[in-house]
């Protein structure tokens, strides 16, 4: 008797584990963005990428599938509902005319891991959603600032022979790796101190020019794991519009991500990519 109640106790237990999580499947274009097959009101299908860097939705202007059923009033719309694989999202906020990644039909935030801890999963092609935070064997932490929606973090750089610590916005939307923002590529010299691999100058009405260059950083230093000629972009020029530094999709997914409830800190250990070659911006 003994015995069958305490089967009955374990298979409950396990039951409550498996319940206590959610799972969305995703797939990695190769642009590394992360895109979710979604059904929005019941009515359409979109694919839409992932951006860690906002909470609601948006759809694309681009899109190559019908968003008929998503009205828009002042170019918002309210109170939609996504279905992604099993997992139900209600009162979902759609912006409008908002440009995406490749193949995407528009855009889907973090709204999906409101008041819970969440995993981005790049070895399995999903995120995991907890109730509670599951063990962290493995993993190391960062310390996670989240101000309106948006997730920082700090990491060091290597310029120049000298370690740097730099502020990152997580952009999940950006397909390259790091992107430098005007001020610290000017205070740096980057166009000096990193090796450039390749540049695009563009000019605006007014024949201002703005000069996008890809260079290499030798070393960035996440915790305790080290990357290793890391591509880097950076702006000169007559233009100053890059005010924020960006840790892009493709270092992004050279890990495996939980994020905790609170969003005050964020863990991670080396993904199925981290020793892949790094994607290049054309």
């Amino acid at each position: 008797m003994f015995k069958k109640v305490h089967l009955l106790v374990l298979l409950s237990a396990s039951f409550l584990v498996v319940k206590a999580q959610e799972k969305i499947p995703f797939r990695i274009t190769k642009h590394n963005n992360i895109i979710v097959k979604a059904l929005v009101n019941d009515k359409d299908s979109l694919d839409l990428m992932f951006q860690i860097a906002m909470e609601d939705a948006s759809i694309s202007p681009e899109r190559k599938r019908n968003a008929d059923h998503i009205i828009f009033k002042d170019k918002v719309s309210e109170n939609n509902t996504v279905k992604i694989g099993k997992f139900t999202l209600k009162n979902v906020v759609f912006s409008d005319n908002e440009l995406t990644g490749h193949e995407a039909d528009g855009k889907i935030g973090t709204q999906m891991f409101k008041g819970k801890a969440f995993k981005i999963d790049y070895d399995n092609n999903q995120f995991v959603i907890y109730d509670k935070m599951p063990d962290m064997k493995g993993y190391e932490s960062t310390p996670l600032f989240s101000e309106y929606g948006l997730f920082h973090i700090v990491a060091d750089n290597v310029i120049d022979g000298k370690q740097q610590e730099v502020y990152f916005l997580m952009q999940s939307g950006y397909s390259g790796g790091l992107l430098y923002s005007n001020e610290f590529s000017d205070k740096q010299e980057l166009d000096k101190k990193l090796k450039v691999t390749g540049e695009k100058t563009l000019r605006n009405s007014a024949g201002k020019s703005i000069v996008t260059k890809q260079g290499v950083l030798p070393f960035l230093k996440l915790g305790n794991t080290v990357l290793k000629d890391v591509t880097a972009g950076f702006f000169v020029g007559d233009l100053k519009t890059q005010t924020t530094n960006y840790f892009g999709a493709d270092v992004m997914r050279r890990f495996n991500w939980i994020f905790d409830a609170d969003r005050k800190t964020a863990y991670f250990k080396p993904s199925k990519y981290f020793s892949e070659p790094y994607y290049l911006i054309k």
